[in-house]
Formats: C-alpha cells, structure tokens, sequence
C-alpha cells in the first residue's frame, strides 16, 4: 500500500489541478490531506486524480482520497485539540490509519499543546489494541536534535519563539517514539533532512509517518515528494510511504 501526507494549504483552492497532478505522480492507494476543508476542492482533487472515493468537511482539517472505498471513516476530535484526528480503515481491514494536523506555531506554549494532542490521540489508538497501524501528517514540529534556524522565519514568527523564552523544547516527536513508534523517513534516511516547508525554500521537517517499532520492517521506503511542480503546488511537500500490510 502506498500512502501519501499531503498539506494543501488553505483548502487547495486556486491549485486543484496542481495538486491532483502531484497526487497522481506518486500513484498512491490512499491520500491523507491537511488544511482540507473545502470539500468541492478535495472532491475535483479527487476525480483529477483518478481516485474513487473521498471525505472532507469544512469544519474540519483532515481528508482524505483512496483509490478503492473506504470500510470505515470517522473524525475524533479530543476536547484539548484544535483539528479532529482522522481515522480510516481501508477495505480488507487489516491496517488502520490516523491522519494528523497537529498545532501550528513555533513557540514553547504550542509545543506544549501539540504533546497534550498527542497523546489524546495515542490514547485513542490504544483502545484498538497492537495491530498494525500508522500515524501520519503535518506533526508542526520539529524532531529531538534537528536544526531550527529560527532566523529563517518570518519575523512574526520568530517574535512569537522569542515571547515564549527564546527556547522550545521539542517533546512532540520524542513522545511518539517513547510510545514505541519508528519514525519512517528517519529510518531509511538517517543522514538526510527530509525538510518538507517551506515547498519552495524547505528548512523544516513538520510532515512525518510512524509505524509500531515492531512493525518497522513492513516500511519499504519513505520520501519526501520534491521538485519545481510541488515546490509550486502548496506550501508543504508531501511524504509518500510505501508499506506492507
């Protein structure tokens, strides 16, 4: 199965055609989308892309595309938490995936938000017990021990990192490892950034795919989608994970 994260910024209005013709480079099974929430836009994605079914709603982040229908799909959104989770479960049910857009903004109090979010999310997939699952998205956070060039932010932004004491303790990530998950660009890229934003300029990894650690070996590859058409498609690039279910 191959699987695409994709942020499409504001909806993707204005960029349908773009996006779609990213979506069909990467012939993916299923597509989990961020900042989907025009669901006219989502749906000429979808039919652009050759994909049979699709979801999204305008009081929410996450969507989705799937190349075949979907047995199940549901939106949970903690209290705690500013986006609803996603939860799909393809046909044949044997892998569930929990689409993810966690709080954005750089600063010390929203890194803070994004653990409590986190882990209302790990909660919920527990009660599903250790089958085999992934997590994917737009995290808005970096990894333990990347680099953050806060001077290549805008400086709004690096106002708002300075107002929160000037330093960020990345816990969003660690938390998902600690939780037993293996972060899947990370694995088959040790050495390289994986930046995935800004498109045009990247410097920040802010889009990943977990799988349970014992899992890991199912992952085939993982990458970050690059190029001058996706650099123009949406502020995000997108990861595509080829997985083995």
């Amino acid at each position: 199965m191959r699987l695409l994260t994709y942020n499409i910024k504001r909806g993707g209005r204005g960029r349908p055609a773009e996006i779609a013709a990213i979506v069909r480079g990467c012939d993916p099974d299923i597509v989990l989308l961020q900042e989907a929430t025009d669901p006219d836009v989502v749906k000429e994605i979808a039919d652009r892309a050759g994909m049979k079914a699709s979801g999204s709603s305008r009081k929410q982040s996450l969507g989705y595309l799937s190349r075949e229908p979907i047995a199940d799909v549901s939106w949970h959104r903690p209290r705690i938490s500013k986006h609803a989770f996603i939860e799909l479960i393809p046909a044949g049910g044997q892998v569930r995936i929990f689409g993810v857009h966690l709080s954005a903004v750089h600063a010390a109090w929203t890194e803070r938000r994004r653990v409590f979010e986190l882990r209302a999310l790990l909660e919920s997939v527990r009660r599903h017990g250790e089958g085999f699952h992934v997590l994917a998205g737009d995290f808005n956070t970096l990894a333990p021990g990347e680099i953050f060039e806060r001077a290549r932010l805008p400086l709004r932004l690096r106002s708002l990192v300075w107002l929160s004491g000037g330093q960020i303790r990345w816990r969003t990530i660690q938390t998902v490892l600690e939780a037993g998950y293996q972060d899947a660009f990370r694995e088959h890229h040790p050495k390289e950034p994986g930046y995935t934003l800004p498109a045009w300029n990247p410097h920040l990894r802010l889009d990943y795919v977990f799988v349970p650690t014992i899992f890991a070996p199912r992952v085939v590859r993982c990458e970050v989608v690059t190029g001058a058409a996706a650099a123009a498609a949406s502020d995000h690039l997108p990861v595509v994970a080829e997985l083995t279910v």
